[in-house]
């Protein structure tokens, strides 16, 4: 049972860190394009693919929840 514990341990600080990581680089390359002036530019193309991505989350979401939580093709 231990073992099991240090394994979940383990996994949670690798999820957790790379989570910081990722957040860290994502601040980095936004500084980056405020410096150099192309924030807004990177903003205009990247919303229309962010719009779509939380679309298609809110739809895989609402179709979980309409199935009873059993998720798709179950």
């Amino acid at each position: 049972m231990e073992t099991y514990l240090n394994f979940m341990l383990v996994r949670f600080g690798l999820i957790a860190g790379g989570l910081v990581v990722l957040a860290l680089v994502v601040f980095a390359v936004a500084l980056v394009l405020k410096r150099r002036g192309k924030l807004d530019q990177a903003r205009r193309y990247a919303e229309p693919a962010a719009r779509a991505a939380l679309r298609a989350t809110a739809r895989f979401l609402e179709d979980g929840r309409s199935r009873g939580g059993r998720g798709r093709g179950r």
